[in-house]
């Protein structure tokens, strides 16, 4: 599988971000920014993320069981409004975010409305991965991989008969890194659409042993959109990550802080 074309991230720490936050972004059309980072960071900048935070986000950070969980949902959501701050010239605690008709977080400009700018977020065991596009739906994951698991079992439930049978086909010792790749393609495309994890089935991903991207193939019963196409990311050994929009005309630009 052809590796090299896959764009890299480095996951630097979040202080990063935050350090640089006053530095403006241009969005470029037909392209997704992608921004990385790893959820480590000392206290002043995990009080600084706090307070960008709005009463509700506060809230469901403080309801999470465990204080790791805690942080990290605190530094993911404050890199994030670090991250679309600097595209619209504003302070992170100034932005506001509306749930849209499927649920999917949406930016609202400062007159209420939708602005141009689009985004999403996915964050796993300490790291998170930030997609931002001008006016195009994306959808982004970021998965570890993780061996204890049943890939074949897994995938003969959840996936279809020709993915099922890609991870098969590979050496045992890949079955889980294969299972994961197929899973963040079809979850950022179900993101994209704001479609629950029960159109999982109905996505099909369709693998090219030669390049980084892939089409994507919707079942006759599916209400999901037709027409998108996953381009899969170099996120380090033992880590799976895709990001995905509509058409095949769109390009990805690696951004660091």
């Amino acid at each position: 599988m052809t590796l090299s074309l896959e764009p890299i991230l480095a996951f630097p720490r979040v202080d990063q971000l935050t350090n640089r936050h006053t530095d403006r972004v241009a969005l470029k059309s037909r392209t997704v920014d992608l921004w990385s980072s790893s959820l480590d960071a000392d206290a002043s900048v995990l009080e600084y993320c706090r307070a960008c935070l709005s009463e509700e986000e506060r809230a469901r950070a403080a309801r999470f069981v465990r204080p790791d969980d805690q942080l990290r949902f605190t530094l993911a959501r404050g890199g994030l409004r670090v991250v679309l701050a600097r595209y619209l010239g504003l302070e992170p605690a100034a932005l506001r975010f509306q749930p849209g008709p499927t649920g999917k977080p949406a930016l609202l400009d400062h007159q209420g409305g939708p602005p141009v700018l689009r985004f999403n977020l996915s964050h796993s065991h300490g790291r998170m991965l930030v997609a931002v596009a001008k006016g195009q739906d994306i959808g982004i994951d970021l998965e570890q991989v993780r061996g204890n698991l049943e890939p074949l079992k897994l995938a003969e439930r959840f996936y279809t008969q020709t993915e099922y049978e890609t991870i098969k086909c590979r050496p045992a010792a890949g079955h889980a890194c294969q299972f994961y790749r197929l899973w963040v393609a079809k979850e950022a495309v179900l993101k994209a659409q704001g479609a629950g994890i029960a159109a999982l089935q109905y996505c099909e991903i369709l693998v090219s042993d030669s390049s980084s991207r892939a089409s994507v193939r919707l079942s006759g019963d599916s209400a999901l959109q037709p027409g998108w196409t996953v381009q899969w990311l170099s996120c380090g050994q033992d880590w799976q990550g895709a990001v995905s929009a509509f058409g095949h005309d769109w390009s990805v630009r690696v951004l660091d802080a």
